[in-house]
């Protein structure tokens, strides 16, 4: 693996993880997601600091150049975030789904007391 693509890979780890840090901080998303995002970019980081482990990774699979791993790893890993992702939003699909209902009980069981 290049040095440039070491390097960037090691910032870009490191930058995702302030990012979170600073969004976890101003209370943007719960500590529940924010370790989704702490294992994306430790996924990365491990990448950048141990490329011969995934050189032989790489061999092993039949990937030609390093790189490419690297891409395949990151896209997979994406992928698994956004099945995460669409399941905690399907969750609080379902959570307003039920807020909205019970909300409309109450609603109703008052306008009946009121006549």
């Amino acid at each position: 693996m290049s040095q440039s693509l070491t390097i960037t890979l090691i910032l870009s780890s490191i930058f995702l993880m302030l990012l979170t840090t600073y969004v976890l901080k101003k209370g943007r998303i719960p500590e529940k997601y924010s370790l989704l995002w702490y294992g994306f970019s430790l996924i990365i980081l491990l990448v950048g600091l141990f490329p011969n482990i995934f050189t032989w990774i790489s061999n092993k699979l039949g990937f030609e150049v390093m790189s490419n791993l690297v891409i395949a790893i990151i896209i997979g890993s994406l992928l698994l975030l956004t099945m995460a992702l669409t399941i905690m939003v399907a969750g609080q699909k379902k959570k307003t789904t039920m807020l909205i209902q019970e909300v409309s009980m109450l609603k109703a069981k008052l306008e009946a007391e009121r006549k």
